[in-house]
């Protein structure tokens, strides 16, 4: 969107002020400059619907080179002009085809070094390592590739179905890592229409991963063998244990018939506080417990819940801060001291927490906000955005991995 500020914004307010007085009772109106940041400003009460007044103005506006928002100001109806008119800018698809081969080798190497069976032959090399468990390594990265897959195509389907320009997705390598890439994201190129648009592309996302995420989780826990956690401390030295969500405390259970790892006693506690403080605080460590040995595709589900918890954190422009700022606006950005607060107090169990606090407290203040935020949320949308919170809750990983 250009930025030029017109120079006749008196005689554009008066041509806009015939259209809006079509669709407002208006009480106030200002011809704007570049300081204020608008062309024209018109405070008052809708008399027409919303929806109906957008897609009547909106064509107005952008015929006279500004950009159409709906706002509110306590009881106030407020539409704005704004310099320019939204132009998405061509992407190049060249560079999501390069991230995505760079990632899809980054996860190969990475599902093949977790079916290394043993220590690296110092005599064949990192290499002959690498080759022999290729097999399990392509089995992993295409069962995570396909969750990401699924999560970033929900976001473009559900932005292309809406008519808002968006970018093709960008992978993203992290050769060496545990899971061979850091993700995956697509960017708006335009402000969603209003509300509703943006609640549908931001929940699109987490709810076809998850529903990819579910199976493979599934089928991997059920063809994934038990076995007899480590007994004492020095046994588990160089090995790591898989954070619990309630979502994969129940998938376990579904699959093993059993809440896992189970431990040997729960010391008189009662199970359910017993798993809360373990799901919570990671304690205490099920020394001699049973628990299912994680295969490939296993851990390539459990890393697709744990890629949507993250996503999912209520909070800036992630799906979470979209969810949230459609149910209750500019009162999201007051929740903002608590989240890095309560991120902050969980890095005291597991340190990665710190990161996303820092992130978030640096990046979580910009949310994407609607042209039109006059415009409500329909009933089965504001259902669907309190689903996303619940789901948040059931996928959120308070200690996603404990090495020792």
């Amino acid at each position: 969107m250009s930025n030029h500020f017109p120079a006749d914004t008196l005689d554009i307010t008066e041509r806009l002020r015939l259209a809006v007085g079509r669709v407002m009772a208006i009480s106030d109106l200002t011809a704007g400059d570049a300081r204020q940041g608008f062309v024209s400003r018109f405070r008052g009460r809708l008399v027409t619907p919303s929806e109906q007044a957008f897609d009547l103005l909106d064509p107005i506006f952008s015929a006279e080179g500004v950009t159409l928002l709906f706002r509110k100001e306590g009881d106030t109806d407020v539409i704005l002009a704004v310099p320019g008119v939204i132009q998405p800018e061509p992407s190049n698809p060249w560079v999501n085809a390069a991230l995505f081969v760079a990632t899809l080798g980054s996860m190969l190497l990475a599902g093949a070094l977790y079916g290394n069976p043993g220590p690296v032959d110092p005599q064949g090399g990192l290499w002959d390592a690498i080759r022999a468990n290729l097999g399990n390594g392509v089995l992993f990265a295409a069962s995570l590739l396909g969750i990401l897959m699924a999560h970033e195509f929900g976001h473009y389907i559900a932005a292309r179905v809406h008519r808002t320009a968006v970018t093709l997705p960008y992978f993203l390598p992290f050769p060496g890592s545990l899971f061979g890439t850091l993700g995956a994201f697509i960017r708006l190129k335009e402000p969603p229409r209003d509300r509703n648009v943006l609640l549908d592309i931001g929940l699109a996302g987490p709810l076809a991963g998850l529903i990819v995420a579910l199976p493979i989780l599934l089928f991997g826990l059920v063809s994934s063998e038990m076995g007899r956690l480590p007994a004492d401390p020095q046994a588990w030295a160089g090995s790591g244990l898989e954070g619990n969500s309630l979502l994969y405390l129940a998938a376990k259970y579904l699959a093993k018939g059993e809440l896992l790892p189970q431990p040997v006693s729960y010391g008189g506690m009662p199970p359910v506080l017993y798993w809360l403080r373990y799901i919570f605080l990671g304690t205490p460590i099920p020394y001699g417990g049973k628990d299912v040995l994680l295969n490939h595709m296993a851990w390539a589900g459990w890393a697709g819940l744990l890629v949507t918890a993250l996503n999912l954190i209520p909070a800036g422009q992630l799906d979470g801060g979209h969810t949230i700022f459609v149910l209750i606006g500019d009162r999201t950005r007051k929740l903002l001291p608590f989240i890095v607060l309560a991120l902050l107090l969980m890095g005291s169990v597991w340190p990665g927490w710190f990161i996303w606090a820092l992130l978030i407290f640096l990046l979580g203040r910009a949310y994407a906000r609607p042209r039109d935020e006059i415009t409500p949320l329909t009933p089965g949308r504001r259902a669907l955005a309190i689903f996303g919170i619940v789901l948040f809750v059931l996928v959120f990983t308070p200690i996603p991995l404990r090495g020792f």
